[in-house]
């Protein structure tokens, strides 16, 4: 790797390398080198941990009302192939990759071989400059990524972010109440409210159950003011 393209790669990544072999072997394909063991494949092993194992502590810190399964669902989100693949592909990582002759990187290094790659590279970062290097590099480039799945999660789980709430703040699990059910069977449609201790909260209608609890769940929440009304 030359000077020239060494401080290209360094720019696009962000980090200076001390050990310039190290993003060179993070950069090698299978079909460049003559034994496996001198691609990134091993680095590929060990980013994949330094990612998870950034991704979790910052979901630790962050959402400290938050239960292991509802972390668990937002870091499966976040270190997909499917996210580090977009990931590489926005940092052009497969522009910089080393293939054999006669191989298009652009296709070769698609889909799950460009996650593959960009766990590489983290990897390179993570022996070069430590971990506050690499947590740094993926922080920066996860940023969107962690506050879009944030909202999903809330979104999606109104019933567990109100029983944790429920269950540090009040010492109560939340129960949900049919009050009103209206339809044919095939056709039905439900109103349930929650309740937490004495008291009840605003009821939500639904085409199923799960469906009215939520919204139950979500009007709880408005009136505790931990999600803003629709309104506001």
């Amino acid at each position: 790797m030359n000077a020239q393209t060494l401080q290209r790669i360094e720019e696009v990544l962000g980090h200076h390398f001390n050990q310039p072999a190290l993003i060179a072997e993070a950069l090698s394909h299978s079909s460049q080198v003559e034994h496996r063991l001198y691609s990134n494949e091993r680095m590929e092993f060990l980013g994949d941990s330094v990612l998870s194992l950034v991704i979790c502590q910052k979901l630790y810190e962050q959402f400290r009302d938050y239960l292991e399964g509802d972390m668990t669902r937002i870091k499966s989100r976040l270190v997909s192939r499917k996210t580090c693949a977009r990931i590489a592909g926005e940092l052009d990582l497969a522009s910089f990759a080393k293939v054999g002759k006669g191989v298009d990187p652009l296709r070769a290094l698609g889909g799950s071989i460009a996650a593959g790659l960009l766990e590489a590279v983290i990897a390179a970062i993570y022996l070069d400059g430590g971990l506050e290097a690499a947590r740094n590099f993926i922080l920066r480039l996860f940023a969107a990524d962690l506050e879009k799945a944030d909202a999903q999660q809330h979104q999606e789980n109104f019933k567990s972010v109100l029983q944790q709430h429920a269950q540090r703040h009040f010492g109560h699990t939340p129960t949900y109440e049919l009050l009103d059910e209206k339809g044919p069977d095939h056709n039905k449609c439900f109103e349930i409210s929650v309740v937490i201790g004495r008291h009840r909260y605003p009821s939500a209608w639904g085409v199923t159950k799960k469906e009215a609890e939520q919204g139950a769940a979500l009007n709880a929440l408005m009136e505790l003011g931990l999600i803003e009304s629709k309104g506001g």
